[in-house]
């Protein structure tokens, strides 16, 4: 009698999803990788992004410049000169210029603006406290009287003789920038213009400021 082969078979398993579940926690696997991953790079663009932020309100906002003071348009009223005395003695209009390129409003002090014949001074006028805007100049119209009374010693009579009269004009302001309702940065500006008359038409020859 033949004998009966036993073939083993293997156990099929209690859950038919066992393979599913296991292929189904890796797919969740990789994609919580996948996320955290994706988050990474979010948070390393984000970080990227906000040194280039800071980097360039550094550079622009908060980099305080010194602001400039200038003599603006001169209207001349009067103007009378002696050679052979000699003498001179002027009045005009003129304005006088903050201007302030930063990212918030400069506040200065009262200051005077001087007037000079090769050094000595023929004349001041005054710079009230005042405050020029963020990004913008702040202008002061001034009535100007200047006159040789107090030069002694000086070539006076061969410049008047020449036609042109050269004057200088100097200030100093100090004042602070604020930035950001928060920082305050001391500023001095200084001016340094000068000016030639054309005594023989009494107008304003030329005006440069440095």
């Amino acid at each position: 009698m033949a004998e009966k082969t036993n073939q083993a078979y293997p156990l099929a398993p209690a859950n038919g999803y066992q393979r599913g579940d296991a292929e189904s926690l890796q797919s969740a696997d990789e994609l919580k990788r996948k996320k955290r991953i994706k988050l990474a790079i979010y948070v390393g663009v984000f970080i990227v992004f906000q040194i280039i932020v800071i980097t360039v309100i550094s550079l622009t906002v908060m980099k305080v410049k010194t602001p400039k003071v200038r003599l603006g348009n001169i209207n001349v009223q009067e103007l009378n000169s002696v050679p052979a005395t000699p003498s001179f003695d002027t009045k005009f209009t003129t304005q006088i210029k903050v201007k302030n390129t930063n990212w918030g409003p400069y506040k200065f002090d009262a200051s005077t603006v001087t007037f000079l014949y090769q050094g000595a001074a023929v004349g001041q006028v005054v710079i009230p406290k005042s405050k020029a805007g963020m990004l913008s100049t702040k202008k002061m119209n001034v009535d100007v009287s200047l006159s040789s009374s107090a030069l002694s010693g000086s070539n006076l009579g061969s410049e008047l003789s020449s036609g042109v009269l050269t004057l200088n004009s100097a200030a100093k302001l100090t004042g602070k920038v604020e930035l950001m309702l928060i920082m305050k940065k001391k500023k001095s500006s200084t001016m340094d213009c000068t000016i030639a008359f054309d005594l023989s038409s009494k107008t304003l020859k030329s005006l440069q400021c440095k």
